[in-house]
């Protein structure tokens, strides 16, 4: 009996006390977040695009960094290429064939810590309607207080390569390179 009203005891005070330490909300800003990616365009040069502007949602770990997450989407359309008529073409029916609704996302589904700044991020990417496992390796650059927001914020870095074909994007292969690197930066505030 008083071994059981012990147990119950240690079970309640566990229950209520505060966790050490939990993943904090922060979002992205869009004014200093952007994705660039690059392609083999023939052997004789290569072309790049640019998403920026777009939103998401970063669950920041500190303690913990593989108990993190991410969740980043936008439309397709938001694509920058430098010029129009390359625009056109990727958003027409030898690519994208994109609708004005049509969304690029990311969601993580796991976080290996690799060093003190490091991690593995793998996360599902759907993009022009398929979903496929991608592994990110991503970098801390800083964390801390924004000199002049004055509150929490938190910087990363993260490069991958995926290969268009595996999206049903894949025209003009192999003329036009199949592998695109993916290098991202991004910024992110505590949410309020």
């Amino acid at each position: 009996m008083i071994r059981h009203a012990l147990l119950s005891a240690a079970a309640l005070a566990l229950l209520s006390a505060p966790a050490l330490a939990e993943a904090e909300t922060y979002v992205l800003d869009p004014g200093h977040s952007q994705i660039v990616f690059s392609y083999n365009h023939l052997g004789f040069s290569t072309s790049t695009g640019m998403f920026s502007g777009f939103e998401g949602e970063i669950a920041f770990d500190r303690q913990n960094p593989a108990a993190s997450s991410v969740t980043v989407a936008f439309p397709v359309r938001t694509m920058l290429t430098g010029w129009q008529a390359r625009f056109d073409h990727l958003m027409g029916p030898d690519f994208f064939d994109a609708a004005e609704d049509e969304t690029v996302s990311f969601a993580s589904t796991a976080i290996e810590v690799t060093g003190e700044t490091t991690a593995r991020i793998t996360g599902d990417l759907t993009l022009n309607g398929v979903t496929k496992p991608v592994v990110l390796e991503a970098v801390l650059n800083q964390a801390g207080e924004h000199p002049m927001e004055q509150k929490p914020w938190a910087g990363f870095s993260a490069t991958t390569t995926v290969l268009r074909s595996d999206y049903n994007l894949g025209a003009f292969a192999p003329f036009i390179g199949d592998e695109v690197a993916v290098a991202i930066s991004i910024e992110a505030m505590k949410a309020e």
